[in-house]
C-alpha cells in the first residue's frame, strides 16, 4: 500500500501558499491538504479545506490537526513563505522515521533571503530540549496514530503554547529525529544579527505567552518526574573564615577599551564591609594589562595573570574563587559591563541576607557603547518566582546580571570551563538545592557593540552554544529526576 500524508499548511491568501501547496502536491505522497487559517480569508484555493484557528501554535490547531490526521504521516508546515521540499526529501523522512522508530522526523535545510541560499543546520533533540523556542525549521513530519494519541493526553487549552505542550507531551513517548540533510528551502523574513535576537522572549509584549509557556513547561515536569516543589535549604553563612565580605571578580582577555570603566565602577562601590577586586588577565596582548596596572595603587585591586594557558571564562573564574583573598560573596562583572552606580554591590550583599539564597541575580539594562539606553532596555527577568523559578529555569535561556554566589557554595560546584553558559549552569545547579534571590532594581549596564562575543553569530556556533545549553539541561534534569526518587 503506498503511503501517504496529510499536510497542514499555514494560510493567508491564495498567493503566499500556493507554490508550497503545488510542491507538495507534485510529491505523489499527499492524501489531503489542509490550510490554517487565523482570520476569515478570500481568494481562497477551492480545492482544499480551510481550518480556521485561533493562532497558528494554538491546542485548538493540534486538535484539529489530529482530527484530520487519517493518513499514515501527518506534515506540519509552520511558515507562511514558501517551502521548496528537495528531491524525494518526503520518502528520505519517512525511510529515516521507519528505520529509527522513531515518532517525528526534521531536517536540515536551507534558508533564501532575497537571491541567497545558505544552510540552515538545526541540532538533536534531547530531554533537555525545554527551551520553548526550540529550532526544528518549518517542516514536521509525525507518524499520524502518534500525533492523534498525543493530542489526546492535552490538558489545557493554549492559545500561543499549544504546539510547545503538544511537543513535549509527544517527546515522553516518541522518539524526535534529527536528520542531517538539507531536505528543503524555506524562505527566511528573520533577518536580524544573532545578538539582536538574544532577548525576544523578555519583551514586555510577550508577557501572556510566557506564563503560558510556563504552565506548559511545569506540566511537563511533573509528568516525567522532574519537577521541583519550592522548599530549600536553609543557609547560616558562616562558612570558612574570610578576611573580605565580597569579591568583584572581572575575567578578561584583550578589552583594552572596555577594562577602565569597569574597574572603576567597582572601585567606586561604597560599601560597610570590606571588598576587593579580582580581574583575571587572561594572557591579554591588545593593552588590556597595562591598562589593568594603571590601577595598581589601589590595594583593593588583586590583579592575577593565570600560569595556565588553558583556561576560558568558567576557569578564570574557579581561580578567582579559589584565590586566597577571595571574599565571602563573589560577584560577576563581564568586562564590556559596569554597575550603574556606588551602591550596586551593597545592594546585592544585602540581598543574601535578606532572602537566605546561595545565590542572587539582579536586573541590567542594555546600553550602547557610550552607555546610552538602546532597546529592549531593561531586562528584569520577572518570570523568575520564588515558587517556581527554579523549574521554569529549565526552559530560559539565561537568568540575568549580575550574577553573585555564596563563595563556599561555588567552590564545591565549580565553574565550567567554557566561555558560553558557565553562568547558565551554575544557576541551574545552585537553584536545586537553593533559593535564588533576585533584585528587580536595575543595578548593571550592558554595553552591546561589536566586540561583544555573542554580537553577530552564524548558524553553526548558535547551534553549538544551542547544543551546549540542552546538554546542560539534561544533565541538570537527570540530576533532578534522580534526586526526587531517593
Amino acid at each position: 500500500m503506498k503511503t501517504t500524508i496529510n499536510c497542514f499548511i499555514p494560510f493567508k491568501s491564495k498567493s503566499q501558499a500556493e507554490q508550497t501547496v503545488k510542491g507538495l502536491m507534485e510529491t505523489g505522497l499527499v492524501n489531503k491538504i489542509y490550510l490554517l487559517a487565523t482570520d476569515d480569508v478570500t481568494n481562497k484555493i477551492d480545492e482544499f479545506e480551510i481550518i480556521t484557528v485561533p493562532s497558528l501554535f494554538s491546542s485548538v490547531t493540534m486538535k484539529e490537526i489530529a482530527k484530520r490526521a487519517d493518513a499514515d504521516f501527518t506534515l506540519f508546515y509552520t511558515k507562511y513563505t514558501t517551502l521548496e521540499t528537495g528531491m524525494f526529501a518526503l520518502e528520505r523522512m519517512i525511510h529515516i522515521m521507519n528505520d529509527s522508530s522513531a515518532g517525528m522526523s526534521y531536517a536540515d535545510h536551507y534558508q533564501i533571503v532575497g537571491d541567497v541560499k545558505t544552510n540552515a543546520p538545526v541540532i538533536d533533540y534531547q530531554l533537555g530540549s525545554l527551551r520553548d523556542d526550540f529550532d526544528f525549521g518549518s517542516v514536521l513530519l509525525f507518524k499520524s496514530a502518534y500525533f492523534t494519541e498525543t493530542a489526546s493526553r492535552l490538558k489545557t487549552d493554549y492559545e500561543f503554547a499549544g504546539w510547545y505542550d503538544f511537543r513535549l507531551k509527544f517527546s515522553q513517548k516518541y522518539a524526535l529525529v534529527h536528520i542531517n540533510e538539507a531536505l528543503y528551502s524555506e524562505v527566511e523574513q528573520d533577518t536580524r544579527k544573532s545578538g539582536e535576537k538574544l532577548f525576544d522572549y523578555v519583551n514586555p509584549k510577550n508577557r501572556g505567552l510566557q506564563i503560558e509557556m510556563e504552565q506548559a513547561c511545569t506540566e511537563h515536569l511533573k509528568e516525567i518526574g522532574g519537577y521541583l516543589a519550592p522548599k530549600f535549604e536553609n543557609i547560616e553563612f558562616n562558612a570558612g573564615n574570610f578576611e573580605f565580605e565580597a569579591s568583584v571578580v572581572i575575567p578578561v582577555r584583550n578589552r583594552v577599551r572596555t577594562i577602565k570603566d569597569a574597574i572603576a565602577s567597582v572601585l567606586s562601590q561604597k560599601t560597610d564591609f570590606k571588598f576587593n577586586l579580582i580581574v583575571v588577565d587572561n594572557h591579554s596582548n591588545d593593552g588590556t594589562t597595562e591598562a589593568i596596572r594603571e590601577f595598581s595603587s589601589d590595594s583593593r585591586l588583586i590583579h592575577v595573570i593565570p600560569e595556565r594557558q588553558d583556561l576560558l571564562i568558567g576557569g578564570c573564574w574557579n581561580l578567582a574563587t579559589h584565590h586566597e583573598k577571595c571574599g565571602k560573596f563573589t560577584v560577576q562583572l563581564d568586562s564590556d559591563d559596569v554597575y550603574k552606580d556606588e551602591n550596586t554591590l551593597q545592594t546585592i550583599v544585602n540581598a543574601f541576607y535578606e532572602q537566605n539564597c546561595a545565590m542572587v541575580v539582579g536586573t541590567y539594562m542594555i546600553t550602547d557603547f557610550e552607555m546610552n539606553t538602546i532597546p529592549p532596555g531593561v531586562i528584569d527577568h520577572k518570570e523568575w518566582t520564588p515558587e517556581n523559578g527554579r523549574n521554569n529555569a529549565l526552559r530560559i535561556n539565561g537568568l540575568g546580571a549580575p550574577r553573585a554566589f555564596y563563595t563556599p557554595v561555588l567552590r564545591e560546584v565549580k565553574v565550567p570551563n567554557t566561555i558560553y553558559g558557565e553562568d547558565y549552569a551554575l544557576g541551574l545547579n545552585f537553584s536545586r538545592k537553593y533559593q535564588i534571590g533576585r533584585i528587580y532594581d536595575v543595578l548593571y549596564l550592558c554595553r552591546r557593540w561589536e566586540g561583544n562575543s555573542d554580537a553577530a553569530l552564524d548558524i553553526v556556533k548558535t547551534n553549538a552554544n544551542n547544543l551546549y545549553k540542552d546538554r546542560i539541561r539534561t544533565w541538570e534534569l537527570q540530576a533532578r529526576i534522580a534526586l526526587l526518587k531517593k
